[in-house]
């Protein structure tokens, strides 16, 4: 990454703790006032050492010891006070940049997400940003006190001796140079490390997903050699950051002992010449203890400042991508849509080597019920992406009743159409809130009745506490078919102006089928609907079936017609009804 775009990261999650400029400040005031009091206890302590050698120096003695003893009290509750507003604050902007995140992938076109990995988003939203708050909290609570620290010691060593002061002006910027070259290493380290945590998090996200076709396929060892071979990557990359952060820290402590080794032997000898008292080299050396300490713990936070920063490029690299305008369009209103479906020269590729749908022309009347068919990979699915708007054509328009469908506010056009796929998904929630999730306000009445149409009702009371029986991420024991079920009751309770139906009933038993297919019946009556179905028996009653190979529409018609004429439809049909018949296109 360029220092620019590094400047500019940094500069982005500054203007984070903007809304908490209030608590920021409060802080820093703490932070100052800590500073400030332990900067000035070396100067009573060493007004004590002179004290000591005077006669009858109890009556100035004792004034000092009640003075170091307010000082240490007041500057131990800013030391204890300090952290926690720190901590608090941290804590607030990182979960909030953390649901920011996340709420941003919620937003990111489908064309965006397709080209990232699972677990390397995974391991940004949680991983890089507690790499991020370990980072913040260490620059809070060391760095800034550190540098304060630095500043008035050294504004408090030249007003004490500015020829000891020179000293340790011209000799402590040697740990910074060191520090920071080795910083500059131990950061191109440090986004190595990330990246393959990355990887490594994707890797085992896939595996625990597909474990059984892992273990169906015999693919153990290769996935283990695999797994090695990042693993490997990431424990190399891991070392040599480490190496580089852990050498900091001995070689600024080394310097700066040599530093004040130095001072304390020209300090004796000015003793020695009655230019310097015993009090003023014990308060000097002080100061240079406090001056050369923080840069320790400054050449520490650098190390780990390394990792946050490669953390914030990728959290940011996220928040910074254009997301789908879905506050721009017009409000549409669900009582007024007739349903006229229009692709008009409609061009389409996932990628721009090959093109998946090319000059499309479709013309779907309202309240039509619509069957997509054809061989894997002819287009049905992307026909259906593009009309929901996952993806954007390259070029021609989709308009819904003559207006394009980019007119229309897309959350609006998005609550308009009910959409059951062939995966389902249930979210850890009870039965109630899991058909309610596209309509959260249903009441309990609603929810059964949906349910009921889907044929899901009979199974639901059959558990243990019906409809608030909580599912987890094992579903607690579901079949296939009956997840499924869940997922067209919330298109039941929905009751959308556009359905899609892309194989809705796979995983469901023939009896079943029959029976939400009834359901499905009276869902679809003054609707338009497009069904996507493998079973070629299930679309036969479809008001227009539409053959798609690669990416083109190469036949239309209702079952009867096609059959007549005998060509692609009808050689799909043979070729289900008799395997030996081939499929030629």
């Amino acid at each position: 990454m360029t220092s620019a775009k590094k400047s500019s990261h940094f500069v982005s999650l500054l203007a984070c703790f903007s809304p908490h400029i209030g608590l920021l400040v409060l802080a820093f005031c703490f932070t100052i006032i800590q500073v400030a009091l332990t900067v000035y206890l070396p100067v009573l302590i060493g007004q004590s050492v002179d004290a000591i050698l005077l006669p009858n120096n109890w009556a100035i003695l004792l004034p000092l010891l009640l003075k170091m003893g307010l000082l240490v009290g007041v500057t131990s509750l800013m030391q204890w006070w300090s952290p926690l507003i720190y901590n608090r604050l941290i804590y607030k902007v990182v979960g909030q940049l953390r649901q920011d995140v996340l709420f941003k992938l919620q937003g990111l076109p489908f064309s965006y997400l397709d080209h990232q990995s699972k677990g390397d988003l995974l391991s940004r939203v949680t991983t890089d940003t507690d790499q991020l708050t370990t980072g913040l909290l260490m620059v809070f609570n060391q760095f800034f006190t550190g540098f304060l620290t630095i500043l008035m010691t050294l504004f408090t060593m030249i007003r004490l001796d500015a020829f000891m002061a020179l000293m340790v002006i011209g000799l402590t910027p040697l740990s910074l140079l060191l520090a920071n070259s080795i910083a500059k290493k131990s950061y191109a380290f440090y986004r190595q490390q990330i990246q393959y945590r990355g990887l490594q998090t994707n890797m085992l996200s896939e595996a625990l997903e597909q474990e059984d076709l892992i273990q169906q396929f015999n693919a153990q060892k290769a996935f283990s050699n695999d797994f090695k071979a990042i693993t490997k990557s990431y424990s190399d990359a891991s070392l040599k950051a480490i190496y580089y952060a852990s050498t900091v820290n001995p070689i600024t402590r080394f310097v700066n002992s040599l530093i004040y080794a130095l001072l304390a032997g020209v300090g004796v000898f000015r003793i020695m010449a009655g230019v310097f008292s015993v009090g003023e080299l014990t308060t000097f050396l002080s100061y240079a203890n406090q001056y050369t300490r923080p840069f320790n713990d400054i050449s520490t936070v650098f190390a780990e400042l390394q990792s946050a920063l490669a953390c914030v490029e990728r959290l940011f690299v996220i928040l910074n991508q254009a997301d789908l305008s879905r506050e721009e369009g017009q409000p549409l209103d669900g009582e007024k849509i007739d349903g006229e479906i229009v692709f008009e020269n409609v061009c389409f590729s996932y990628d721009k080597d090959r093109k998946v749908i090319q000059n499309l022309n479709l013309v779907i009347p309202p309240n039509s019920r619509v069957a997509l068919v054809g061989p894997t990979g002819a287009g049905k699915s992307t026909l259906i992406n593009l009309l929901l708007r996952f993806y954007e054509v390259d070029s021609g328009r989709i308009l819904l009743d003559g207006l394009p469908v980019t007119h229309y506010n897309l959350d609006d056009f998005r609550q308009q159409i009910g959409l059951v796929m062939q995966e389902t998904w249930l979210k850890p929630a009870s039965i109630h809130d899991n058909i309610a999730y596209g309509k959260p306000q249903a009441t309990r009445e609603e929810v059964i009745r949906a349910a009921k149409k889907a044929k899901a009702d009979f199974f639901i009371n059959q558990l243990s506490e019906g409809y608030d029986t909580m599912l987890t991420d094992s579903d607690n024991g579901l079949s296939k078919g009956q997840i499924q079920l869940l997922s067209i009751a919330r298109l039941f309770l929905k009751e959308p102006k556009l359905l899609i139906l892309d194989e809705a009933t796979s995983s469901i038993d023939t009896r079943t089928e029959g029976l939400v297919q009834t359901g499905f019946e009276n869902l679809m009556k003054n609707k338009t609907s497009f069904i996507i179905a493998h079973r070629l028996s299930t679309i036969e009653t479809a008001d227009l079936i539409l053959v798609m190979v690669a990416g083109e529409i190469v036949e239309s018609g209702q079952h009867d017609q096609l059959m007549q004429a005998k060509g692609v439809y009808y050689q799909m049909r043979q070729a289900v009804e008799d395997p030996k018949e081939t499929f030629t296109h």
